[in-house]
């Protein structure tokens, strides 16, 4: 539905300017290419392999990506640090992440801020799989 007609009439009667942008071809054509994934899927997209990590890109862009890991137990990344603040969403299991110092124990379902230039690494308390999104604009 085009609301122009009624964002003129605000503006006409309250003498406060409105703004009204519609794109209605461009805003619908978007939404038929969503792909919704459920969480346990989301899990299905990546499989443990004894005594490693495995990842896959899910979203490539120059404004960041979206990486599924799943690290065996005891596995890990060692402590380094990243120019973009990143997201760690833990879809299965537990680890062991640590911030500057600081030791976070993270489960399945939860998300922690990794803040860019600061020193991380974590290990696999037991198996788990984590989505990584590092935005880097």
């Amino acid at each position: 539905m085009d609301i122009a007609g009624v964002a003129h009439l605000s503006a006409i009667k309250s003498r406060v300017p409105f703004l009204h942008f519609f794109d209605g071809f461009r805003t619908s054509h978007e939404q038929q290419k969503i792909e919704v994934i459920d969480y346990e899927d989301f899990a299905k997209l990546v499989d443990y392999q004894d005594g490693a990590v495995v990842s896959r890109t899910v979203i490539k862009k120059p404004t960041g990506t979206v990486t599924v890991f799943a690290f065996d137990k005891d596995q890990g990344l060692s402590t380094h640090s990243a120019p973009f603040d990143a997201l760690v969403q833990i879809v299965e299991g537990e680890a062991l992440i640590t911030i500057s110092d600081k030791p976070n124990r993270v489960k399945a379902g939860e998300i922690i801020i990794l803040p860019a230039n600061k020193p991380h690494g974590l290990k696999a308390v037991k198996p788990f799989k984590m989505m990584l999104v590092m935005v880097k604009s």
